[in-house]
């Protein structure tokens, strides 16, 4: 946890794998969905820096992409999950992520399920190499070394999108829960849900224990980190954009991730959803008391949770590797969300003493 930049609480505790060894100070893990929102950070310095417009058609960047009644889907619509691409079509199998032209090849010729910017789907896999291929084609580099060389090591984050060997003997071992990613996603027969959940690839939480996926960059879910590097890079966000000499982003483009794009029941969860520029806004499951703050977030399949409050100027982050059922909102993270803000209303409430 972060306050005006610097941590204050900073834990860690617990075994990192099966044969006893312990987590230390410098353990990662894979964080699954939390590296959303690391990706959205990326294309949101682009824009911030005047090389990409949010409201402008992903084909202005990528003209293959206007395929199949696709050249009217936004920027936006890419950040806020709306795009109407959840899922690969044709299907694809584990191995197909590790191919990053075969998954673009395939969302670029396919046609939305939905009309674009008319409903919310989770894009749990996709949204990662949309978000990618952008950064690619605007700037050239991978998505992974454009975080590497302007988030991660500017400030000095051990995160890591496509994370190199040397690093393997500090990843904790996951321990899956026995439910597929695909048991989160929900429907009738025909609908987006049940199209998700048959479609694959069917993910069951023992990939990222290879080399081949550690190495890959798949943007939407194996970012490695751990807590603390979650909440460096947040607290810049934190902060108004910017934390010490290092600015990734303008105030301006800070405040449009606040900005409502989607707000309505998820056609694969079948959740309330609300999405601003990237990152979740708070629905009506959440506490009140987060109605009426400026905060955004997102959480990890497993229980990671990456959460930033501009008002208190706080990040809240959260990483693990025994690994609970729920696609999203782990009581253990929400445990500590809750006792953050506890302390802060608290310390709000307290008279001034003299």
């Amino acid at each position: 946890m972060t306050v005006d930049g610097e941590f204050v609480v900073d834990l860690w505790a617990g075994l990192a794998a099966s044969d006893g060894r312990p987590w230390e100070q410098d353990t990662i893990v894979n964080v699954y969905s939390s590296t959303k929102t690391m990706a959205s950070l990326c294309v949101l310095m682009l824009a911030d820096r005047g090389k990409l417009d949010l409201d402008a058609p992903v084909a202005t960047y990528w003209p293959e992409f206007a395929r199949n009644g696709k050249g009217g889907v936004l920027v936006s619509h890419v950040m806020a999950h709306s795009a109407g691409l959840p899922g690969f079509d044709p299907p694809l199998e584990t191995t197909d992520l590790y191919d990053w032209k075969k998954c673009c090849d395939n969302l670029a010729a396919q046609a939305p399920w939905w009309q674009p910017g008319a409903a919310v789907a989770y894009h749990a896999l996709t949204q990662g190499y949309l978000q990618g291929e952008l950064v690619r084609r605007v700037d050239g580099r991978t998505l992974g070394t454009f975080f590497r060389e302007e988030v991660a090591s500017p400030i000095g984050a051990d995160f890591h999108i496509g994370l190199d060997a040397a690093h393997d003997h500090r990843v904790a071992e996951l321990v899956p829960p026995q439910e597929l990613l695909s048991d989160a996603y929900v429907g009738e027969p025909g609908s987006v849900g049940a199209r998700m959940a048959a479609g694959g690839p069917r993910l069951d939480a023992t990939e990222p224990a290879t080399r081949a996926w550690r190495a890959a960059e798949i943007p939407a879910g194996n970012g490695h980190g751990n807590a603390r590097s979650m909440g460096r890079i947040h607290s810049v966000l934190a902060c108004g954009g910017a934390l010490g000499d290092v600015r990734l982003l303008s105030e301006k483009t800070l405040a449009r991730i606040l900005e409502v794009q989607i707000d309505g029941d998820d056609l694969v969860t079948n959740a309330p959803a609300r999405f601003g520029m990237g990152y979740g806004l708070p629905t009506k499951l959440m506490p009140p008391l987060l109605a009426d703050r400026r905060v955004f977030f997102w959480a990890g399949w497993g229980g990671s949770l990456a959460f930033i409050d501009l008002d208190a100027r706080m990040s809240i982050t959260y990483a693990m590797n025994r690994m609970s059922p729920e696609l999203m909102g782990d009581a253990r993270a929400l445990g500590i969300a809750t006792a953050a803000y506890a302390v802060l209303f608290t310390a709000a409430a307290a008279p001034a003493t003299s």
